[in-house]
């Protein structure tokens, strides 16, 4: 599999990370995956339309049909035939990402992105800096999905609409076809959003948290 980074986009977004926690106290952890469920549903829904639809199809044909040439349509086999070969067609078709995406349906997206950023923020241990200063900036590439989760002590002083810009900016990068470089836009306008909203820096400040880009396949 193609790596998302080259070793140069890793460097750029880990001195972005770097250079925004000079000007505040939160740390900043951008974190990659390909996707963040299987969606298998979508594979039994296309598969059970595509054998529905081409069954109609065939006792269509089979009823309009006056000759000789389609009665074979007629019989059990066949058509237990047609629909297990239209319930494979529907299978193969959601090996295409938009057509996968449509029959997962928005809302179990959002609900896996919404559990793998979880499962994130607690894998990298964001919640374990000195002032609960943690911010993961969570992107999943094929339900399009991005998500930025603050610890307590950022969500006392940034309201969650103050994020969209930062979203935006990811979303930029990757329509862009450059997720490095909205990534690294996201971070700089992140440093500046947090310095902006009090989230200072202390004089016996550290870096808690590594500064460069995680990236999961699964």
């Amino acid at each position: 599999m193609d790596p998302l980074f080259t070793d140069d986009e890793r460097e750029r977004i880990r001195l972005a990370v770097a250079e925004a926690e000079t000007r505040t106290a939160g740390e900043i952890v951008p974190y990659v995956v390909r996707q963040s469920g299987d969606y298998d549903v979508a594979t039994w829904r296309a598969a059970s339309a595509g054998a529905l639809l081409a069954g109609t199809l065939a006792l269509a044909v089979a009823w309009l049909n006056d000759g000789w040439g389609w009665g074979w349509l007629y019989s059990a086999w066949a058509l237990a035939l047609v629909m297990a070969g239209g319930g494979v067609l529907g299978a193969f078709l959601t090996l295409l990402d938009p057509v996968r995406r449509a029959l997962a349906g928005a809302e179990r997206l959002d609900t896996a992105v919404h559990r793998r950023s979880a499962v994130a923020f607690l894998e990298e241990e964001v919640f374990d800096t000195r002032d609960r200063t943690g911010i993961l900036l969570f992107v999943s590439l094929f339900e399009h999905r991005i998500e930025v989760v603050g610890d307590a002590g950022i969500n006392a002083k940034v309201e969650q609409h103050e994020w969209e810009e930062v979203v935006d900016l990811i979303r930029t990068g990757i329509r862009g076809q450059s997720l490095a470089d909205g990534l690294v836009a996201a971070i700089e306008k992140c440093g500046d959003l947090l310095h902006r909203r009090g989230v200072a820096v202390r004089p016996d400040d550290t870096d808690e948290l590594p500064d460069d880009v995680r990236v999961r396949d699964e």
